[in-house]
């Protein structure tokens, strides 16, 4: 388990709150210029993205033990040799490429593949990462400089996803901090009525808070969008409160377009569309994570914590089609991490039995239902890259686009 972070000194926490304090009164600004309310996904972007204050856009450490959540690169590094596994099939299957990653982390994922790729003599031509974060990437930069020294001038960072790539794309733990609109619905709502039902959550000032009212959608094409969910009248008989993010389509439609040949390879926790909507999920999917804690309210320490949605991959699959991308392949983290040889990394390490007792440590956390291997799902998508006659190995395991 994660170590918990050691307290804060009185002049950090003095710094934090100040931070925060300056946040609050550019989002409030806002809020005032818009006419008194913000659709959520403004006030989310601005929370996680505003120039130099958002938690993304600012210098707090946010993964690892000093930070408030810890993703699978830092877990094990079984998760970054499996991603290289797949990204070895990808790459031989192009005669060559690069790899891009967005939204690196620590650098912990780009150093374990490439370390990886390296021992097995399948280096990719690029190592690139878009980072919107200055801070980690700076993070990144010692990382890989302290890991992986002899391969650094492979790295570099980008501003975009560049033109004509060939490759893979990788997206680990992204598609969940992607600005998100909130809705709700009555009790009782008809599925044939429920464009003319849904309301939009905005969020306002209250006093020096924030607190949310509920609406006349503002956001256009919401009232649409979330009629297009097909929900199922036992997920809108009780009443329902959700997140949409109609951000995907765009996104997924820019990485398609710079996308020449190869796959993007997305993991994320989430649930395809009929999982995501269900009655046991009526209030939502969002979360935050502030010092290794998870909890439900996004006002709280802003600027100093996470906040994310549950993806929905049905949603996902659909925006990659849409942009010209063929589905190939669903499946949950367990079994992308056994169909890229998670046993066969783990006996590597036979010989040292200290090693070995730490990795699968590791490999529970990455694959047991409980932990991350359930909730955590990998979805690929592709253009003009054909499949091994086997399929891809991260899929082979168990296929699970039906689902979708």
């Amino acid at each position: 388990m994660t170590p918990p972070p050691a307290p804060s000194t009185p002049n950090a926490a003095d710094a934090a709150a100040a931070h925060s304090e300056r946040l609050r009164a550019v989002i409030q600004e806002e809020i005032t210029a818009a006419g008194g309310a913000l659709p959520f996904d403004r006030f989310m972007e601005l929370a996680l993205y505003a120039p130099g204050l958002g938690y993304y856009a600012s210098g707090t450490v946010k993964l690892g033990p000093a930070g408030d959540f810890a993703t699978a690169p830092e877990l094990s590094p079984l998760f970054g040799r499996c991603i290289a596994t797949q990204a070895d099939a990808v790459l031989q299957a192009l005669g060559g490429g690069d790899i891009l990653e967005l939204g690196a982390g620590t650098g912990a994922l780009a150093a374990e593949v490439l370390a990886a790729l390296a021992a097995a003599s399948r280096l990719p031509e690029r190592y690139l990462i878009l980072e919107p974060s200055p801070d980690l990437a700076e993070r990144q930069q010692r990382l890989l400089a302290e890991r992986v020294p002899g391969l650094l001038h492979r790295v570099a960072w980008v501003r975009e996803p560049p033109a004509a790539l060939r490759g893979l794309v990788l997206a680990n733990e992204v598609v969940d901090a992607l600005p998100v609109h909130r809705f709700c619905v009555p009790p009782g709502t008809a599925p044939a009525a429920l464009g003319d039902a849904v309301r939009e959550i905005l969020v306002r000032c209250d006093g020096d808070a924030f607190s949310e009212v509920r609406g006349a959608p503002v956001t256009p094409g919401l009232a649409d969008a979330v009629a297009g969910l097909g929900l199922s009248p036992a997920s809108l008989a009780g009443g329902l409160c959700g997140e949409i993010n109609l951000r995907l389509p765009p996104w997924m439609a820019l990485l398609a377009d710079r996308l020449a040949a190869g796959m993007v390879l997305i993991i994320d926790y989430g649930y395809p569309r009929g999982e995501r909507y269900l009655p046991e999920r009526r209030d939502g999917t969002l979360l935050c994570h502030h010092r290794h804690q998870a909890h439900t309210d996004p006002y709280a320490h802003i600027g100093l914590q996470d906040i994310t949605a549950h993806v929905d991959f049905t949603a996902l699959a659909a925006a990659g089609t849409a942009a010209g991308l063929s589905l190939a392949g669903y499946t949950t983290q367990a079994n992308f991490l056994i169909g890229c040889g998670l046993d066969r990394h783990l006996e590597a390490a036979a010989n040292d039995a200290e090693a070995l007792l730490d990795l699968a440590a590791g490999a529970k956390q990455l694959v047991l239902p409980a932990a991350m291997g359930e909730r955590f799902q990998a979805l690929a998508l592709t253009r003009e890259l054909p499949a091994p006659a086997e399929g891809w190995c991260g899929f082979r395991q168990r296929d699970l686009r039906g689902r979708l």
